[in-house]
C-alpha cells in the first residue's frame, strides 16, 4: 500500500483540541492516545469526549480536563522539550512534537525580541496544550503516518485575552507562524490557535490533495457556536489514487543531420539531467531525408535546463515543448527473494489494487552478472516470487 493522505479543512477554524477530535472521529483510539500520552511526565488530567454538532454536522468534541495547574503557570521551552524527550511517544512522535514547540519557540521569539532560549510559555506551556501537541503527533502514527494536506486557514477577528493582555485576532504567534502561506481573514473570533497554527507549519503541505480513494472522514468539533459557519475541522484520510498531473511537459526536435551515436549519448544525458523518460523515433524528413524525432518528459522544474541540453549537445536549431496531462499510478518498491539474492520490485496500485509489476533492471542485472545466468531468467523468478506473495 501507499502512504495514506489526510485532508484537513478548517471550515470553523483548526485548535490542538479540534485536530484531536477530528483524528478520535477517524477512528483513533481513545484508549491508545491516552496511554501514550501517559508516557509523559505530566499527571493531574484526563480527557473528554462527547457527541457534538455545529450547524447540523455531528462530530467529536474533547476537552483535556487539567485537574491540577502548576503554580508557576508557565514553562521554558527547554522544559517542554525535556517532558517530550521523556516521554515513550514512538520515535517520531517525539521529533514531530518537539519540532511544533520549536517552531511556536521562535516565532514567540521573534515577537518578544529575546533569545529561543529565554522563551517562555503560557497558553502553549500549559498541560492541555502539551497534551494537543504530543496527542497530534501521537495521532498521525497511529493514522499509519499521512501524508498531511490542508486547505487555507481561516484566521478570524477581533480580539482574544492572553497572559500579556487583550490580543489582535489573529493572535501575532499565530500570523507569524503562517507567514508564506496562503490563509484567509475571515470570521468573528479566534478560529485558528497559535497551536493550531503551529500543527499546520509543521505537519502539513498547504495545497490540495492528490486523486484520493476517500475512506473515512472525521469532524472534529470546536467549543463555539458561530453564526457564520459550522465550527469544525473536517477531516479526509484516503490512499492515493491513480493522478493526472499537468505540469508535465514533452520536449521534442527534429534532427536529420544528427549522428546517431551523439542521439544515444544525449538520450543518457536527458535522463541524468532529470527527465522522466526519453526517447528516439526513426522519421522520414522533408526531401524524403532520413531522421530522427528526438522526444523527452519532464516536470516543469527541470523544463528549461533540459530545453538548452538539447540545444547544447544536438545539431537542432530549435526545441518545442508542449503541456500534457500525464496519469499516473501510485507507486511503491517491495523486495522478493530469488535463489541468486533480493530483487527489488516496482509496484503501481490503484486505491488498493496492484495493477502492474516489473523487478528493477539493475537489481536483476547485477545478480544475473554475479551468478552468471540469464538476465530473462532472473527476471521471471523475481516477478513469479512478487506474484506468489498473493
Amino acid at each position: 500500500m501507499s502512504r495514506p493522505v489526510l485532508y484537513l479543512e478548517p471550515v470553523g477554524g483548526i485548535s490542538g483540541d479540534m485536530f484531536l477530535a477530528a483524528a478520535l472521529d477517524l477512528g483513533v483510539s481513545q484508549t491508545a492516545l491516552e496511554e501514550g500520552l501517559r508516557t509523559l511526565p505530566l499527571g493531574g488530567w484526563h480527557l473528554v469526549t462527547s457527541v457534538a454538532q455545529r450547524h447540523g454536522l455531528s462530530g467529536v468534541h474533547l476537552e483535556v480536563v487539567v485537574e491540577t495547574v502548576p503554580p508557576s503557570g508557565h514553562r521554558p521551552l527547554s522544559e517542554i522539550l525535556r517532558l517530550v524527550a521523556a516521554s515513550r511517544l514512538p520515535d517520531r512522535a517525539r521529533a514531530r512534537a518537539a519540532a511544533v514547540f520549536q517552531a511556536i519557540g521562535k516565532v514567540e521569539a521573534s515577537i518578544h525580541g529575546v533569545p529561543v532560549e529565554a522563551v517562555e510559555f503560557h497558553e502553549v506551556g500549559g498541560v492541555d496544550s502539551i497534551l494537543d501537541v504530543c496527542g497530534a503527533a501521537l495521532a498521525l502514527e497511529l493514522l499509519g503516518d499521512p501524508d498531511v494536506h490542508c486547505a487555507p486557514l481561516p484566521l478570524g477577528s477581533g480580539t482574544v485575552q492572553t497572559a500579556h493582555g487583550r490580543m489582535p485576532v489573529p493572535a501575532p504567534a499565530t500570523l507569524e507562524l503562517l507567514e508564506g502561506l496562503p490563509v484567509l481573514f475571515e470570521g468573528v473570533g479566534e478560529l485558528t490557535t497559535p497551536t493550531g497554527a503551529a500543527l499546520v507549519r509543521v505537519l502539513a503541505h498547504m495545497a490540495p490533495p492528490p486523486p484520493l480513494w476517500v475512506q473515512r472522514v472525521g469532524y472534529g468539533v470546536g467549543t463555539r457556536e458561530l453564526a457564520d459557519r459550522p465550527n469544525v475541522l473536517r477531516a479526509t484520510l484516503g490512499q492515493p489514487s491513480a493522478r493526472a498531473d499537468t505540469a508535465t511537459f514533452v520536449l521534442e526536435a527534429n534532427l536529420d543531420d544528427c549522428s546517431p551515436q551523439l542521439l544515444g549519448y544525449l538520450v543518457e544525458k536527458l535522463l541524468a539531467a532529470g527527465a522522466l523518460d526519453a526517447w528516439v523515433v526513426p522519421a522520414t524528413m522533408k526531401k524524403g531525408r532520413p531522421g530522427h524525432l528526438l522526444g523527452a518528459l519532464l516536470g516543469a522544474d527541470v523544463r528549461e535546463a533540459l530545453v538548452e541540453l538539447v540545444l547544447r549537445e544536438s545539431t537542432t536549431l530549435g526545441v518545442r515543448t508542449f503541456a500534457v496531462e500525464r496519469t499516473t499510478l501510485a507507486r511503491h518498491h517491495v523486495s522478493v527473494d530469488t535463489r541468486y539474492g533480493p530483487v527489488r520490485i516496482k509496484v503501481g496500485t490503484l486505491g488498493a489494487e496492484a495493477l502492474n509489476a516489473a523487478p528493477e533492471y539493475e537489481d536483476v542485472r547485477a545478480l544475473a552478472e554475479q551468478a552468471r545466468v540469464p538476465v530473462k531468467q532472473l527476471w521471471a523468478e523475481a516477478l513469479a516470487a512478487y506474484w506468489r506473495r498473493g
